[in-house]
């Protein structure tokens, strides 16, 4: 009888045949309204199972088989997915199409009833197409993928647990070591070294304003390029001096112009780490807002009367592949927004990096006719602005070259020979729509290089070989040559991929990672490592060198690589990696002294005496000290800057750490005020019920996420992965 209505209710379409399960709720809202009611879709809410928090959970000994646990908070959701899987004929998963994605599949996989009819779906945009061929086309988990994440996870949790120790025992508590971080800090160490080291050296430079016969009254600028047809080298201001009233003597002639035709080629469409390095140049956002917004873009936003859509493909990838459809899509659109000149006859081609995952696509718009104009009105305007940089760069890689007049005119003046500039864009092409932001210039590009990188047309007045020219002013100015800039986010980020450090997934909370954990500080938008990063990555270099080694970091992601395409066995890459990190680990505890953690000086007065206020660190977390102790002993511990909520109270969240250790928050105001939470406060309002701060919360997979403290509210903000 009970079968039989079954039968009747599935006929009828009342129960879901199919349950599909992603990561998060706006990804399974969105991916709902594209699949018919056999369907039912759920959010896991991220990792379900990982490594526990409070010991080692790797049984080295027994081919280093890690030991899984639930993670906190979600016994609930997988209880309440466990009994839709009972309810469903069939399971498929859809977390992320990376690593990370896969491996949460697999957890899911090993926790749920009816393993044979439990499947895998890929898709690279939440789009209806993209979603309903998925769904025809259901495949298995790659284990692959999932021993590479199990390895990387592993090896970062043997570091991490393994160093983090031996730093609190040799310089002080709560500080941490990363496989993965600590190379990106010693990455700014080292470049803090180079720049103190730098010693600059005086040149000078002398430019020349002229005027010819034909130029109608328009000057132009040209600058000293050789003296006795050597390279002028000009390095006091008194051979500077003497080089200008030697000048004003001369005459000078058009010696000679030449022209010629260059093509500029658009850049390709976004990867990860490009998209985070433009978002830092153009729009000075920081590798976390980058892909925090990019996840929302990707996940899915209500659009006017389409509801709720994938706006841009995945956007966690090394590839700069493009699927023909949209190809072919921005072709027709180029066509009809701009003319066919500017389309190019063939698709343009663009090559991926040596190891890059060609089975991904870029980052782009998943359909180029929904322009940023037309949504802007549905879109924040951080999401607004990021979507319309990934638009714009998608479109500009489909379009034509740009062509560019290149003009250099020498003009002559007894043995000294100066150089005029030119240029004039021909023909825009895709530059159009887009042209690419560029750091600081290197020493020694010249004038015409950095003018036809930038695309700003600078036209030189028309000239003829011979003619006498009409000197107008002579400027010389001193410069000096430049240390290597300190790092950006943008420069950061290029770093380490062109070193292999990381990988797509994880710049953003390497970044992130290192700055929280007070290794470096950011200043006007650089990085400075700061004493406490230069004492550990000192410590850290001269007892593990290969650990924080830049090549042998970039070997091993390339090792993970290699499990993931089933070239390499994942066991073996932990064993060959444990045993000489173990016997290192050993001589360390015994020959690495103890240093004095430093202090930070800061602007605070003490409130008793007037000494400076230094920051120190204590069994209980760090804290405010004046540094007349032991004549003065006032001391306070280190606000987080954010207000107590408590009704009537004035006082300020503050750090503080329990007897067995643990990092706490509370009111600087105890005993009065009573309020605590366990969670760092961030001074960031929440959006959805207006809590004036948000909360740090770390999962076991190392992510990040921030959300409110009202557990009714609700609200969360995803971030990305960290290693430990």
């Amino acid at each position: 009888m009970r079968k039989s209505k079954k039968k009747k209710e599935r006929r009828k379409g009342l129960m879901a045949k199919s349950l599909v399960i992603v990561e998060s709720p706006a990804k399974a809202r969105t991916i709902n309204k594209f699949l018919g009611s056999n369907f039912e879709v759920k959010s896991c809410s991220g990792h379900v199972r990982d490594l526990p928090k409070s010991k080692f959970g790797v049984d080295v000994k027994n081919n280093f088989q890690p030991e899984y646990v639930t993670v906190p908070g979600r016994t609930k959701v997988i209880k309440e997915i466990k009994k839709k899987a009972k309810e469903a004929d069939r399971i498929l998963l859809a977390p992320d199409p990376d690593r990370e994605g896969e491996a949460i599949a697999w957890h899911l996989a090993e926790l749920l009833p009816k393993k044979g009819s439990i499947y895998r779906i890929v898709f690279h945009e939440i789009t209806r197409g993209a979603i309903q061929e998925a769904v025809k086309n259901p495949g298995r988990i790659d284990l692959n993928k999932v021993n590479a994440q199990q390895a990387r996870r592993i090896l970062d949790r043997i570091v991490g647990y393994k160093l983090s120790p031996l730093l609190w025992r040799k310089v002080g508590r709560g500080l941490s070591a990363g496989r993965v971080q600590s190379v990106a800090v010693r990455l700014i160490c080292e470049r803090e070294i180079e720049i103190d080291a730098f010693v600059p050296e005086e040149y000078w430079s002398v430019t020349a304003k002229l005027r010819g016969k034909k130029t109608d009254g328009k000057q132009f600028e040209a600058k000293l390029e050789k003296i006795d047809s050597r390279k002028a080298k000009i390095t006091s201001e008194e051979q500077a001096k003497k080089i200008v009233d030697e000048l004003r003597k001369e005459d000078f002639f058009v010696k000679d112009i030449k022209t010629k035709d260059q093509k500029r080629y658009p850049s390709p469409p976004f990867t990860t780490s490009y998209l985070q390095q433009e978002a830092s140049r153009k729009l000075h956002f920081s590798a976390s807002k980058t892909m925090r917004i990019a996840q929302q873009l990707y996940e899915g936003l209500e659009v006017g009367e389409e509801g709720s859509i994938g706006l841009i493909t995945y956007m966690r990838t090394d590839s700069i592949r493009i699927a023909s459809e949209a190809q072919g899509e921005a072709s027709t659109y180029i066509k009809e927004k701009f003319g066919a000149n500017f389309a190019p006859p063939t698709p343009p081609r663009y090559k991926s990096k040596k190891g890059a995952q060609e089975a991904h696509e870029s980052v782009r718009p998943t359909s180029i006719y929904r322009e940023p104009e037309r949504v802007k009105a549905f879109l924040t305007p951080e999401q607004y602005r990021l979507y319309r940089l990934i638009w714009t760069r998608f479109l500009s890689s489909q379009m034509k070259p740009a062509m560019l007049k290149i003009t250099t005119a020498d003009i002559e003046a007894g043995k000294f020979l100066l150089r005029a500039a030119g240029l004039e864009i021909k023909f825009k092409g895709f530059m159009a729509v887009y042209v690419e932001s560029r750091e600081e210039t290197p020493e020694g590009e010249n004038r015409e290089e950095k003018e036809s990188k930038d695309g700003k047309e600078k036209i030189l007045p028309a000239l003829e070989i011979g003619e006498k020219l009409t000197l107008l002013e002579l400027l010389p100015e001193q410069h000096f040559t430049k240390p290597p800039p300190r790092f950006s986010e943008a420069i950061l980020v290029k770093a380490l991929e062109e070193e292999g450090i990381g990988r797509p997934s994880t710049y953003a909370p390497i970044i992130q990672v290192i700055q929280s954990r007070r290794y470096v500080e950011k200043l006007k938008g650089r990085f400075f490592s700061t004493e406490l990063g230069r004492t550990v990555t000192d410590l850290l270099v001269a007892h593990f060198p290969k650990v924080l080694d830049v090549r042998f970091t970039a070997n091993m992601e390339q090792g993970l690589d290699e499990v993931e395409e089933g070239r390499v066995d994942w066991v073996k890459l932990l064993r060959d990696f444990h045993e000489p990190f173990m016997l290192t680990l050993v001589k360390a505890t015994r020959e690495m002294k103890k240093v004095k953690r430093p202090e930070r000086v800061t602007a605070e007065k003490c409130p008793q005496c007037g000494g400076v206020m230094v920051e120190k660190d204590g069994r209980y977390g760090r804290f405010l000290a004046c540094r007349n102790f032991p004549k003065c002993k006032y001391t306070q511990p280190v606000t987080t800057g954010v207000q107590c909520p408590e009704a009537g109270c004035d006082g300020q969240i503050v750090e503080r750490r329990s007897k067995k250790g643990r990092t706490f928050f509370s009111c600087n105001r105890y005993p009065d005020c009573k309020f605590s939470l366990w969670d760092k406060p961030v001074q960031k309002e929440c959006p959805d019920c207006g809590a004036k701060f948000l909360v740090e919360r770390r999962g076991r997979a190392g992510q990040v996420s921030y959300q409110c403290a009202d557990k009714e509210c609700g609200y969360k903000e995803k971030e990305d992965v960290k290693d430990e």
